[in-house]
């Protein structure tokens, strides 16, 4: 089933369309042109390949906002299905994490290629990108599971989230290196759960440096804990999902 809905979401995100499927290459490579003409010639930084450094930590956060906004209101959505007939109803919000993460392997490509067209190069330190995508799907899964819960009995979280992730992409070091949060800011930046995972992919694919294990060690003990918590609450609210929507 799992596999059947993360198809049919890839198959009709495009459908339609002209280009379909290649759109999954398109957008993020001009996304990544539209950035690099704008911090290239108005908002300069003085960081080397600052567009590269940018790109590492935007696709990311693409497919954890986009995870989160889509899974809001992923169990209304499937009404229908929920009422005929029976299936454990977290699939639904996996479904769409696992979409998310197909397109962010897909634009993993140009992101890469990007890399080598701006002379920089790749170092062994990429193959620790699988176990930073774990911790990012751990985080994502479990907000996707507390949201669409919670969503199904207070409608309006769906339109609150598009105000909040928008606010906690300035909070994430993504158009900025984490080096300018003034010192007595930094506890805030550093509750943030998605700023350990995109220092950890601008270390490896930036800085050819080694993530900090600790920092990983404690975002894999955070995003369990959030999971279980998560979960717990969207088995409660589950029981009544049939009724409410």
């Amino acid at each position: 089933m799992i596999k059947s809905m993360v198809l049919s979401d890839l198959r009709t995100r495009y459908k339609g369309s002209v280009l379909g499927f290649l759109w999954t290459f398109l957008n993020p490579l001009l996304m990544l042109l539209v950035y690099t003409i704008v911090f290239s010639t108005i908002m300069r930084f003085d960081m080397p390949n600052y567009t590269i450094y940018m790109f590492i930590g935007l696709l990311p956060w693409m497919n954890f906002s986009s995870s989160i906004l889509g899974s809001a209101s992923v169990i209304i959505r499937n009404s229908n299905l929920i009422k005929k007939i029976y299936f454990p109803h977290e699939v639904l919000p996996l479904s769409t994490v696992l979409g998310g993460i197909v397109n962010y392997l897909f634009g993993l490509i140009i992101m890469v290629a990007a890399i080598f067209i701006s002379g920089m190069s790749m170092s062994v330190h990429a193959f620790y990108f699988p176990i930073i995508l774990f911790l990012q799907f751990l985080l994502t899964y479990a907000l996707t599971l507390l949201f669409s819960s919670l969503n199904v009995y207070f409608r309006d979280l769906e339109h609150i989230l598009g105000a909040i992730v928008m606010a906690w992409f300035y909070f994430t070091p993504i158009i900025y290196p984490a080096t300018m949060i003034p010192e007595k800011y930094q506890f805030i930046f550093n509750i943030n759960p998605m700023k350990p995972i995109v220092e950890s992919l601008q270390d490896i694919f930036y800085y050819h440096r080694s993530p900090v294990f600790g920092t990983l060690l404690q975002s894999l003990v955070y995003n369990l804990v959030l999971l279980v918590v998560s979960w717990v609450i969207f088995r409660k609210l589950s029981r009544r999902f049939a009724e409410e929507v």
